[in-house]
């Protein structure tokens, strides 16, 4: 099987890294393009073997299944450049939230699906969120989630739901990111501790912590009743957050929600759609 991937930048590199890393392809099955095409020449150093095409219809052309990875914007025109040598048989797979399939099946004669990647996919952790259009098969679905179970666990999700599993899946490392990141500040300033070793500590706090949720069936809500001692330190501490936290998350929620509707509407209006969804 050739795969290919247009656009090279971060997510699409990421997703190349960790299929080499992972076995699930092999250099020679991947072909690459890019609007800079010193980016993907990178990727051919690091992975000897790879192929660097000349332009995006060519990548596309040349692959029975290939990943657009490229900004929401760029969309229409990347699509524009490759629909014409697309088959049938192909299989176009979007990584970008906010194009929609209606989007991708009226403007491509191919079958298509749309994944949510995550930067955790690079550990070979996390989730992959997948979409399918109405074209695609059970055996195409297959070889999908067969391909991205070497990375992470596939989930299938509605299409409605993009953005809100997107805030937990692939923004959540950034945004837990930040919260670890203001309580080291703080206890670096407070009590002279190095920074190197809240960064481990915190680390292997996350890995234990997320296993206790997927593979030991915790809730968030029985991890602090198992951890907080009814007046003890935990206790005190948890009323603190509560009380800062209160109403943050809806916030939260607005400002990625709105963000994506912006986006959507662009998308509707370059590809000629015009459609009233649900907020929610």
């Amino acid at each position: 099987m050739k795969v290919g991937f247009i656009g090279t930048g971060s997510m699409g590199s990421l997703l190349i890294d960790a299929f080499i890393r992972s076995g699930a392809l092999r250099p020679e099955q991947i072909r690459v393009s890019n609007r800079t095409p010193e980016k993907a020449q990178l990727l051919s150093k690091r992975h000897p073997g790879l192929t660097v095409c000349s332009c995006n219809q060519e990548t596309a052309s040349d692959s029975d299944l290939f990943f657009i990875c490229v900004k929401p914007l760029e969309f229409k025109s990347v699509i524009s450049e490759i629909r014409d040598r697309l088959s049938e048989r192909q299989i176009a797979v979007s990584i970008t939230s906010p194009v929609q399939l209606i989007h991708l099946e009226a403007a491509l004669p191919c079958k298509v699906a749309k994944i949510i990647p995550s930067i955790t996919n690079i550990t070979g952790g996390g989730a992959s969120l997948c979409m399918y259009g109405s074209r695609i098969k059970e055996e195409d679905r297959q070889l999908i989630e067969s391909l991205l179970s070497y990375i992470s666990r596939p989930v299938e999700i509605l299409e409605s739901h993009t953005r809100i599993t997107s805030d937990f899946s692939s923004c959540g490392p950034a945004f837990l990111s930040l919260f670890l990141e203001k309580w080291i500040d703080a206890a670096v300033e407070m009590t002279g501790i190095d920074r190197r070793t809240l960064n481990a500590l915190a680390g292997e706090m996350l890995v234990g912590t997320g296993r206790l949720l997927t593979e030991e069936g915790f809730s968030p809500e029985q991890l602090q009743e198992r951890v907080a001692v009814p007046g003890g330190i935990t206790a005190q501490a948890l009323i603190l957050l509560n009380s800062h936290l209160n109403g943050l998350f809806y916030q939260l929620i607005e400002t990625t929600h709105d963000k994506y509707e912006e986006d959507l509407a662009k998308l509707d209006a370059a590809f000629g759609f015009s459609v009233n969804r649900p907020r929610y």
